[in-house]
């Protein structure tokens, strides 16, 4: 569908254009590394299939657990580098529970042995293919990261608060995007998607700092929900009337949550910058205490 362009001196731009311009929809935003590379380990493993029934009953049998095995591999990477790309997005992280991309450099190298299998006597050439599977698959997407990032002095008990409370917040706007989708307006996509910005940028303020989950709980809780709930009820109306007036109404919504969000999230950082103050301003009392002198 097409977007129509819009800016401060287009027939549909607003004077508030000119002082206030739209947040660039990508702000915060990283391309993705699970694609290209990735994808093309679902492809490489399919001349397996052909091999496999042009074989003997064994023959089959090893090409067919190569393809299974390589498509796994394929898989846990693609999972591994998701869950990479979540890890150093945040500043605060823990480890991921399973180290997928390890996993599935040792599966490729697996997959690589059936496939080298040919009944030979020499197990010379499966192993090699086994070991510089392994060894160019952890070269070409590395390993998965094997420690916690930004404990250190963290409650781990407040920070699986956080977390618990974070993925239900995500999980809101994840439903919140896909209501949006029934609309069929790109603007208004776009509009959402500027919203969830500045509610991640709650959402990683919290994670650095658990204390700020009681301030802050209200709004990944209740606003989120309203506002799922709301997007839903306006894509089934607009995606059917095509209402001018709730289109209107929807829009400043989004406004006014995307407003209250950033505000909340500027409050939550000046309290922290309060606290490091404070923390700034008693150790100097202790130093001076103690006879030391800038």
């Amino acid at each position: 569908m097409a977007q129509r362009y819009g800016g401060k001196f287009s027939p549909q731009g607003s004077q508030s254009d000119a002082s206030q311009p739209p947040k660039n929809p990508f702000h915060g935003k990283k391309r993705t590394r699970a694609g290209g590379r990735v994808n093309f380990l679902f492809i490489a493993p399919f001349p397996l299939l052909i091999s496999a029934f042009t074989s003997n009953p064994v023959g089959l049998a090893m090409d067919l657990a190569a393809f299974g095995t390589l498509i796994l591999a394929a898989w846990l990477t693609r999972e591994g580098v998701k869950a990479q790309e979540a890890y150093d997005a945040r500043r605060v992280a823990r480890r991921p529970a399973i180290p997928r991309k390890i996993f599935a450099s040792v599966l490729t190298g697996v997959g690589l042995f059936l496939a080298g299998f040919g009944g030979d006597a020499s197990l010379l050439n499966p192993i090699i293919f086994a070991v510089l599977g392994t060894v160019l698959h952890s070269f070409a997407f590395g390993f998965d990261p094997l420690k916690d990032k930004g404990m250190e002095g963290v409650d781990t008990f407040q920070q699986d608060r956080v977390a618990r409370v974070v993925d239900e917040a995500e999980n809101h706007l994840k439903a919140m995007k896909d209501a949006i989708l029934r609309a069929e307006d790109r603007q208004l996509e776009a509009r959402v998607d500027a919203f969830q910005t500045t509610a991640r940028e709650m959402f990683r303020t919290v994670e650095e700092d658990p204390r700020d989950l009681t301030a802050a709980r209200k709004y990944l809780g209740v606003y989120l929900l309203g506002a799922r709930d709301a997007t839903a009820k306006f894509a089934d109306i607009y995606s059917r009337t095509r209402d001018a007036k709730a289109r209107a109404d929807y829009e400043e919504l989004l406004s006014d949550l995307e407003q209250n969000f950033a505000a909340r999230t500027e409050k939550l950082l000046l309290d922290d910058r309060s606290d490091l103050d404070v923390e700034i301003e008693v150790l100097r009392e202790r130093l001076q205490r103690e006879g030391v002198r800038s």
